[in-house]
């Protein structure tokens, strides 16, 4: 199993937090998304219209809580009373020193939970709230593209990568904003639930929805915790050369070591063996070329690196349960009824 993606607790509960100043559209859209999630995966164990997992929205204490349109939201917790395998962190509006000091629960919770194994996803700057519970410092992090200098100057140990809409630590994935909080609920949903109750609520959700940017591949973060500038170099050129044909012989060379001293740093680093590794991108691409465009199987296969789409098909298999073209239905098939 790839280093990023460990194991997680069963899903049976999500909790969104909901303080003032909050972007009240995603704290329901994670309500609503993970809503049907919950659904879909209880009509997946046969519990026909049961939910098969809790989706709260949950303030730090028994004040009511406002949108930053001046809306209540509408809580349903409070954060101490939750048990969370996932907590989605919404975006908010105004000054964070003062949500910090209007809110000094939610830090330590955070801590807490991130201690007994939750996912933490993030929408915007929602990332604030984690990498203010130190939970990002050494990795990779995005945000709001407004909010990059202030980012960077309160947490300068957070890799902020500002030319990623989607970045996954392996505990705490971020979203740089309300668009691509969306995809950031589709990966949640699949580490979860399985990839097919998240393309399937994917599909019954955001169909007709037109991104106005690139989701691009989701970044390895969780596997780029190591102290091996050499192996992160790689990392880097494989993430921009990954659909080219090349030898792993030729880019060990580049830098300075064997093929062999090279295979066993890179696993040693990442968990991942070279070749693992580079597959994994290439997935991740197609998966996106599938669910944003209507280029053939052959052209998506040939575009991510492989000159033969039976195999590619074959691979994409193994990673996601799914063949490509039904992977590409949960998305993009219209409904008949």
């Amino acid at each position: 199993m790839p280093a990023s993606t460990s194991a997680s607790p069963a899903l049976q509960q999500v909790a969104i937090l909901a303080t003032d100043c909050t972007i009240a559209s995603t704290v329901m859209q994670a309500k609503d998304f993970f809503y049907m999630a919950s659904l879909n995966d209880g009509r997946r164990r046969g519990l026909g219209l049961t939910p098969s997992f809790s989706t709260l929205i949950a303030a730090p204490d028994d004040r009511p809580a406002t949108s930053f349109s001046q809306d209540p939201l509408p809580v349903q917790t409070r954060i101490d009373q939750t048990a969370p395998q996932l907590i989605i962190l919404p975006a908010f509006w105004g000054d964070f020193d003062a949500l910090l000091a209007r809110y000094p629960t939610v830090i330590p919770w955070l801590k807490n939970a991130h201690a007994a194994g939750a996912l933490i996803g993030a929408v915007a700057n929602g990332a604030f709230w984690a990498a203010a519970a130190g939970l990002l410092d050494q990795r990779e992090a995005t945000t709001y593209w407004r909010y990059y200098d202030d980012f960077s100057a309160r947490f300068p140990h957070v890799a902020l990568q500002r030319d990623k809409h989607l970045t996954d630590a392996g505990a705490v994935l971020c979203a740089a904003g309300i668009s691509s909080g969306r995809d950031l609920f589709v990966h949640l949903a699949e580490r979860l639930c399985g990839p097919g109750v998240a393309q399937t609520v994917a599909r019954d959700v955001f169909y007709e929805v037109q991104r106005n940017y690139s989701p691009g591949v989701i970044g390895f973060g969780g596997q780029k915790m190591h102290q091996d500038l050499a192996i992160l170099q790689i990392q880097q050129w494989l993430e921009g050369h990954f659909a080219e044909k090349f030898r792993f012989e030729d880019v060990a060379s580049r830098h300075g070591m064997s093929i062999r001293n090279f295979m066993r740093r890179f696993q040693q680093a990442t968990g991942d063996k070279p070749l693992q590794y580079l597959q994994r991108l290439r997935i991740e691409m197609a998966k996106t070329l599938l669910s944003t465009s209507q280029q053939s199987i052959k052209t998506i296969s040939y575009d991510v690196g492989y000159d033969d789409a039976s195999f590619f098909a074959r691979l994409f298999r193994q990673h996601t349960e799914l063949s490509p073209n039904q992977y590409r239905r949960q998305y993009q098939r219209q409904y008949e009824e």
